[in-house]
């Protein structure tokens, strides 16, 4: 397709109709999609960023059933929301959703504001993660671009191409948008995306904004994680048995553990520490 910016209607009309047949084939059932529930996507939302599906499902079900509503996820101390996101990483995000909650049980009277302006005013929540929300939460035809999403418009209308940029995927996005049922076209690409990772070797390499994950295995990611999990376990450990503990240095340890203080995830009183 030589003009990028504009879909014809029986353009639309096929792509739809390819993507939409896949999607009836071949349909995920995942549990986050079994509802309408503002907060039970919120959740969803968060722990798939970053993270592959399949290790969330198990944490996403466990989670929903620790803190069932917004009320009791603000109540919750931090040690007991880690203890439920152990395994899934990037627990920056588990420290964002207790702030979350926070700001949503005091300022908008417990209830998921349901636009994407509201939502972004929301600790941890960008524009993809607020039209996600939008559109599975409230059925809004939100524009909405994503990893497997962005893999769909590449491989069918930029394959030619390298370095290709998210404005001139999203109006292609907007103009094949099904107004009437926006939750369930945004499924229907999300899996047929996925399909064409898994066919064609990933076509969202050739996205300008392609990055592959930095290797976890000695990272300061690592290092922290080892740490949470310590104080998850222990609510309070002296600074000497935390760095004899974990597996690295005691000045990485120490840099870590002052990041970790810094973020709001720990405090130190004396010599001992606990998560916050």
């Amino acid at each position: 397709m030589k003009d990028h910016t504009l879909l014809h209607g029986d353009q639309i009309r096929a792509f739809r109709q390819k993507v939409y047949h896949y999607y009836r084939n071949h349909g995920r059932e995942l549990p986050w999609r079994k509802t309408d529930d503002p907060y039970m996507i919120l959740i969803s939302e968060i722990m798939l960023q970053q993270t592959q599906v399949a290790r969330v499902i198990e944490r996403y079900e466990q989670f929903i059933r620790a803190f069932p509503d917004i009320g009791s996820l603000a109540q919750a101390r931090l040690r007991e929301i880690l203890n439920v996101w152990q395994g899934l990483g990037y627990n920056r995000r588990a420290l964002m959703l207790k702030k979350l909650a926070e700001v949503v049980a005091t300022e908008f009277e417990g209830t998921v504001p349901s636009s994407v302006d509201s939502l972004m005013r929301l600790p941890g929540i960008g524009s993809a993660t607020a039209s996600a929300i939008c559109a599975f939460a409230f059925n809004q035809p939100v524009v909405l671009i994503e990893t497997n999403i962005r893999t769909v418009f590449i491989y069918h209308f930029f394959r030619d191409r390298g370095s290709v940029k998210d404005f001139e995927i999203l109006p292609l996005v907007a103009q094949s948008l099904d107004q009437e049922n926006p939750r369930i076209w945004y499924f229907a690409l999300m899996d047929y995306g996925v399909a064409l990772k898994k066919a064609h070797g990933n076509p969202g390499r050739g996205s300008a904004h392609y990055q592959k994950q930095a290797p976890f295995k000695g990272s300061n990611r690592q290092i922290r994680g080892m740490i949470l999990q310590v104080l998850v376990k222990k609510p309070r450990v002296s600074e000497e048995q935390l760095v004899a503990t974990i597996p690295f240095s005691e000045e990485v340890v120490q840099h870590n553990l002052k990041q970790l203080e810094k973020e709001g995830f720990v405090v130190k009183k004396g010599r001992h520490i606990s998560v916050t």
